[in-house]
């Protein structure tokens, strides 16, 4: 009975995996539809969103039974509960990667970009995809050297999201004439990207917690 169940929480931690890859994948054909206006691969990753979802459903029923049934303490209850926790917090990151590619397939054939922006989200795409990667590495390794340089990144993200408001507030806006929705693309791109940091910061906090018990990382992770 406890191999069955030391076999079902490997399972948690595998879904786990397969869902950051998925996220990875979609963020990675939304950023590359972003700034190519590839149609085919912004409607790829918004027919394919349900399939995030679907290992999201899954992943929380297995961690309610496990719960219900086995009843773990220590770290096994830890495993579940950041298993639960991390299942959301990774659907939330496919959502966010779907809502990149409405918004290259809502303006094809024309770029969501204008000119003067593409610089700038050239390192926003740079970052967020580097990021997607290291959620993956961090959720096969469990490795805390990665996990501070996840939040690091964040950072980084959090950085490029400010310049995004002085793009806009630039003299240079004026001059090339931004539309209203060229305005509100960016602001919501920019959130979109932002967003994506902070639940990867999330997913690194409760790795910290799950490796180390200490509860001050999962607070922060809920707070962020």
């Amino acid at each position: 009975m406890r191999e069955i169940f030391r076999q079902d929480l490997e399972q948690v931690g595998d879904d786990l995996v397969l869902m950051a890859q998925k996220v990875r994948t979609a963020m990675s054909d939304a950023t590359a539809a972003l700034q190519n206006g590839d149609l085919a691969r912004a409607e790829r990753v918004i027919a394919s969103d349900h399939e995030i979802d679907q290992v999201h459903d899954s992943l929380e029923a297995q961690c309610v039974t496990l719960l219900a049934r086995q009843q773990p303490v220590a770290t096994d209850l830890r495993i579940v509960v950041t298993g639960l926790r991390l299942s959301a917090t990774l659907e939330r990151m496919g959502d966010l990667a779907r809502h990149v590619a409405d918004v290259a397939r809502g303006r094809y054939p024309d770029l969501a970009l204008p000119p003067m922006a593409k610089d700038l989200f050239d390192q926003v795409v740079t970052a967020v995809n580097a990021v997607a990667n290291d959620v993956v590495d961090l959720l096969e390794g469990h490795d805390l050297a990665l996990a501070t340089r996840v939040l690091e990144d964040d950072d980084k993200l959090d950085a490029l999201h400010k310049e995004t408001f002085r793009l806009m507030l630039a003299p240079s806006a004026d001059v090339t004439g931004l539309t209203a929705q060229q305005l509100v693309d960016i602001t919501l791109l920019g959130r979109y990207f932002e967003r994506f940091g902070d639940h990867s910061v999330s997913v690194a906090r409760r790795i910290m917690f799950l490796v180390t018990g200490d509860p001050s990382a999962h607070v922060e992770a809920v707070q962020s």
